[in-house]
């Protein structure tokens, strides 16, 4: 149709609300005549066999449908109102009849119409279009009629009879579902505007093809963001469905892997609060009741998030910050034996842990380790009354799990809390002390022994930052207790030839034992050793190391001391590890939300460099009874570092 063509039909309406808007009698009487008059020249073309005798019976449907908001409200309960609904309905059911392929726009004009004249049809009427559209939609007919029929279930399904219309539910949603795949930009509008309709009135049956549609919603959403109507309506479609019986739970747990990532990219304070006042107490019902782990993966990442985003303010956003804080303490007891239970709130004590014995794999504690990090982080101060009770709960997870990255993320946990103890780190190893451990002497010996045979296995900058600047600060301590503790050293090689799977199975790993002490000595050592790898990896002309080793003493010193300067200079080498340490990488999930952590800032090559220069200073006696037991690489980094 040409741009003169839609100008005409754009007058023609206006002329006809002139008419209606005049409020005269005779006007509104002479447009029902004309209208009848060229419904019967339809009908006398068509029996006449002409071809076009369909567009007469489309325009008059077009004419009334234009002006039938004014039409309704000045057509009394007199005759005329009769006749224009009698008219109405034999144009209606007889245009309904017609062949679709053949007379597709009198179809569609026919479905666009009917819900403008619902007060003038009788119900069956009304039921006969509606039943036609549902069948329409899911058939392969044009598009003019789809986009007619949708608009016609947008009008009828509100007020349709539910119990005679839900059987026919399953298959409508299954094809606006195919329909919606395929709908332009022009009709997308239209489709999620039915969908949402279709959704209120089938309330009943949704719960079950929900996993079908949400996911397809919301991928809608998040591609059409920058649209305000298509992202509006997406953004209803999900209401609708977030109301609908059975559904909450379902689309929240959909929902969270996107809400993540707009929480973990700095979003602003409010942002984060309006995410919360809609999820929070969904995705801690998610972390209580869900047994799936990928469900509990998600809620456990968002819920670190929200403590990330939020922070101290998080806990007032409620209106009751003791409730917040169960909550938050609850999701993570979810995951551990001990911080399950009961609280009571108390000013001086704050929450008191009752102790029960879940049942949960540990495979679907991967992300607790994270979550609990952000909680120490962010909440240090409410977090403290339960130091004991997670120091506890921590110890038997870890002896119960069989998960090395669990493991890890535990470590990580009792890493940052021996920062978080500083500068009275031997009251934190005091305390660990007197916590029980099954198989060990306490808490503090499984630990260290878990720890110092697990470091090596630990990923991730930030991971290996605290952890091993937390081992440094344990030694530093040179608590008496720590010369007590022996631990695995080195991994014996088997004598008896190549070790098999069936073997190995039977015959489990051999270490050699050594002082705590000792080990955490090697264990820098071996992060220098790790360093100077890194740096030949990223510089292949890099012969800084070599120098060092093969250098004279002089060219030694001149590397370590700058001249005539009374305090430490780096190596060359460990200024190019420390350029590597700090690049930008692509981190993880959990690095985004550590972010914040002052611990990230750590020059590990220039914290471990400084460690070990003031350790061996401050006494040397004690420092030299622990290098005698290193392995010669071990020494010679020591050496490069300290020019002995």
């Amino acid at each position: 149709f040409s741009f003169e063509w839609y100008a005409m039909l754009f007058s023609g309406s206006l002329l006809l609300e002139e008419v209606v808007g005049c409020g005269c009698e005779d006007g509104i009487v002479a447009i029902v005549e004309a209208a009848q008059k060229h419904f019967s020249e339809s009908q006398q073309a068509k029996t006449a066999g002409s071809a076009g005798w369909w567009r007469i019976r489309e325009a008059v449907m077009f004419a009334l449908a234009s002006i039938s908001e004014s039409l309704l409200e000045t057509v009394d309960l007199g005759p005329t109102r009769v006749i224009l609904g009698n008219l109405l309905e034999q144009i209606l059911t007889e245009d309904i009849g017609t062949g679709v392929n053949e007379f597709p726009f009198l179809h569609a004009r026919a479905f666009s119409a009917v819900g403008n004249f619902t007060s003038l049809l009788n119900q069956r009427v009304l039921e006969q279009f509606l039943y036609a559209a549902i069948k329409a939609v899911g058939l392969d007919v044009p598009p003019p009629v789809k986009v007619g029929a949708c608009r016609a279930l947008s009008q009828l399904l509100p007020e349709a009879n539910k119990g005679i219309l839900q059987p026919h539910m399953m298959g409508l949603f299954s094809s606006l579902v195919d329909l919606l795949q395929q709908a332009s930009d022009e009709t997308l509008h239209l489709v999620l505007e039915t969908l949402q309709v279709a959704i209120k009135a089938g309330h009943a049956v949704f719960a079950s093809i929900e996993p079908a549609i949400s996911p397809l919603i919301l991928s809608m959403w998040a591609l059409h963001s920058s649209d305000p109507f298509i992202s509006i309506d997406a953004l209803e479609v999900l209401e609708a469905i977030n109301n609908a019986p059975g559904c909450t739970r379902a689309l929240v747990t959909r929902v969270l892997p996107s809400i993540r990532p707009i929480l973990e990219e700095s979003a602003p304070i409010d942002i984060v609060k309006a995410v919360y006042d809609v999820c929070f107490s969904h995705v801690i019902l998610i972390i209580l009741q869900s047994d799936d782990h990928s469900e509990m993966q998600n809620a456990t990442e968002c819920l670190a998030a929200f403590i990330s985003g939020g922070r101290q303010e998080l806990l007032a956003w409620s209106g009751d910050s003791c409730l917040t804080m169960k909550n938050l303490l609850d999701a993570a007891s979810s995951y551990m034996d001990d911080i399950k239970g009961s609280y009571t709130k108390s000013s001086k004590v704050g929450f008191k842990f009752k102790a029960s014995d879940p049942d949960m794999e540990s495979s679907g504690s991967l992300f607790v380790g994270c979550y609990i990090l952000q909680l120490i982080l962010h909440m240090p101060l409410e977090m403290a009354p339960h130091l004991r009770a997670l120091a506890t709960a921590l110890i038997r997870r870890m002896q119960s799990c069989q998960i090395a990255g669990l493991k890890s993320s535990l470590l990580l946990i009792f890493a940052r809390l021996v920062h978080m103890s500083s500068p009275n780190v031997e009251q934190f190893i005091d305390m660990l002390i007197t916590l029980p451990a099954e198989g060990h002497e306490n808490s503090l010996t499984y630990l260290m022994s878990a720890w110092t045979k697990q470091q090596v296995e630990i990923q991730g900058l930030y991971q290996i930052k605290v952890t091993t600047t937390a081992l440094a600060l344990l030694l530093s301590t040179r608590h008496v207790d720590l010369v007590k503790i022996n631990v695995p050293g080195h991994l014996v090689e088997s004598t008896v030839g190549i070790t098999t799977r069936s073997k190995s199975k039977l015959v489990p790993d051999q270490w050699s034992w050594m002082p705590l002490p000792t080990k955490i000595l090697a264990l820098l050592a071996d992060m220098l050793i790790e360093i100077k790898e890194q740096v030949l990896v990223a510089d292949d002309e890099d012969s800084d190391w070599e120098e060092v080793q093969d250098g004279d003493d002089q060219n030694d010193q001149d590397l370590l001391y700058s001249s005539g300067a009374t305090s430490y200079s780096k190596p060359k080498y460990l200024d190019a590890t420390a350029k590597i340490f700090s690049e930008d990488q692509n981190d993880s999930y959990e690095d985004d939300l550590n972010k914040a952590d002052p611990l990230n800032e750590i020059n590990l090559a220039s914290y471990v460099t400084d460690f070990l220069i003031r350790f061996s200073d401050s006494d040397r006696q004690f420092f030299d009874h622990l290098y005698q037991h290193l392995t010669q690489n071990q020494q010679a980094a020591l050496q490069t570092v300290l020019k002995r």
